[in-house]
This record gives C-alpha cells, sequence and structure tokens, in this order.
C-alpha cells in the first residue's frame, strides 16, 4: 500500500480536482466519499482507481478491495479531498462509466432540468431501489458531483445514465413512452397502463415546460386530499415512480 502525507502531491492535487466538475469532464473521473456509497459502487461495478484512506480505516479497506488500490494518506490530507465537513476517511476515485448507446435505454427516470444535487441523487436511489435501469437527464445538476453521488448513496453505480438534449429523448419516444408528472389534470398513477415508459420529473422552480408536457404520451397526477399545493420534486417523483412501477 501507498503512503502520501502531503497535501501538494500531484496525486492528492489531481483527486482534490475532481471536485471540480471542469476537472471530472476533462479527465472522465468522480470522486465518492464514505464506506458505504464506495462499497455499492465497487459492488455494482463501477471501476475503481484508487481507494484512499485514513489510518483507522486500513482494515475496512482491505476488506473492500485488493491492497494495490488502498493509498493511506494523513488525516490533514483527506481535508483537502473531501468536500464534507466532517470527512468519512474514505475516499474513491472512479473512472466515469462510458456514454452508453440509445440501445440501452430501458424504462425509468427523466429528469428535465432537475438542478438540486440532493434531489437527483434521491431520485437515483429510487429508480435503483425500484429495478428502474434507466435515468435521462435533460440539463439540471452533474450527476457525478460528490453532493449527487452521496445523495445517490453510490447506487448511480446501479443504473444507466443517459445526458441528452429533450429532441434526442423524442427520437426514442416510439419504443419508450413518455409520462409527464404534473401537479394537476393528469391520470392517477393506477390508471396509466404503459409498460415501457419513462417517468418525466421536471424542475424544481419551473417543472415541465409545457410544450414538453405536449410532446408526452401522458400525464401522471398524484391524488393529495390535503391541502398542500405541491411535493418536493424528489418526494413527488419517487411516490409516482413507486405508486406506477409497483402496480
Amino acid at each position: 500500500m501507498k503512503t502520501i502525507n502531503s497535501r501538494t502531491n500531484e496525486t492528492i492535487k489531481h483527486v482534490a480536482s475532481l471536485n471540480q466538475k471542469k476537472q471530472r469532464s476533462a479527465h472522465k473521473q468522480f470522486i465518492a466519499e464514505g464506506l458505504r456509497t464506495c462499497t455499492t459502487l465497487i459492488e455494482s461495478g463501477t471501476k475503481l482507481l484508487q481507494l484512499f484512506v485514513t489510518e483507522q480505516h486500513v482494515d475496512t479497506a482491505q476488506k473492500m478491495v485488493d491492497e494495490k488500490f488502498i493509498t493511506i494518506v494523513a488525516d490533514f490530507v483527506m481535508e483537502k479531498l473531501s468536500s464534507a465537513s466532517t470527512p468519512s476517511g474514505i475516499i474513491g476515485q472512479f473512472a466515469t462509466p462510458e456514454i452508453l448507446s440509445a440501445h440501452a435505454l430501458s424504462s425509468g427516470l427523466v429528469l428535465a432540468d432537475v438542478s438540486d444535487p440532493g434531489n437527483m441523487g434521491t431520485l437515483i436511489r429510487t429508480a435503483a431501489a425500484l429495478n428502474q435501469k434507466s435515468i435521462v437527464l435533460i440539463g439540471g445538476a452533474d450527476p457525478y458531483s460528490p453532493k449527487v453521488i452521496q445523495s445517490s448513496a453510490g447506487t448511480i453505480g446501479m443504473v444507466n445514465i443517459f445526458q441528452w438534449e429533450w429532441h434526442e429523448l423524442l427520437e426514442q419516444k416510439g419504443k419508450h413512452a413518455l409520462i409527464a408528472l404534473v401537479v394537476s389534470g393528469g391520470k392517477t398513477p393506477s390508471e396509466i397502463t404503459a409498460q415501457n415508459a419513462l417517468l418525466v420529473v421536471g424542475s424544481e422552480a419551473h417543472g415541465i415546460p409545457e410544450q414538453w408536457i405536449q410532446d408526452c404520451d401522458e400525464a401522471l397526477t398524484l391524488p393529495m386530499p390535503g391541502s398542500t399545493e405541491s411535493l418536493n420534486a424528489a418526494v413527488a417523483g419517487s411516490i409516482a415512480l413507486y405508486l406506477w412501477a409497483t402496480r
């Protein structure tokens, strides 16, 4: 196992730079923090490049991966790598999955301009839990940002990510029905009959653009007998996906 005790080490500077989207895109790498998140990514087959751990987590790391992947770092070095206020002591450097062709598209979610990393990660985690394998991103947050990875608890490695423009998604419409999640006026989940479909969840602030709703095959609305006007995007999308996928 290697040991690094300098914050100015070139490897450390490179891995720390992956907290920035520009560097993630340039190097096709991302970082994930925490035992559960890293374990889930590794077990899902996401390519691990290096696992950085503090001394107290060496035994845990050795149970996770071969020693050749482990680098021991000092606590103050771990602080440079981590974006958390209290570093967990385990950070994985992973290769970003290859871009998939449209042939790999299956049922799942379309996140239309979902910009909050927490909401995006939560929706990815819900899709993975319900065995809905495709996540199509139209704009919004970077799915490989540390906050999205953390919110997904590493389950991003269990789904296929497609980063498209809306018109690219429409090219697949004949093969996959599009179901728009709208605040009112849509069918209930039990009334939606489409099987191989993608549930479209809009942005937190503006929802789904009207033209995009018109482009979809059906609209779905969650009945809300209470007085609440609407739900958080992650909550609404998760409930709708669960009700549709398990009906």
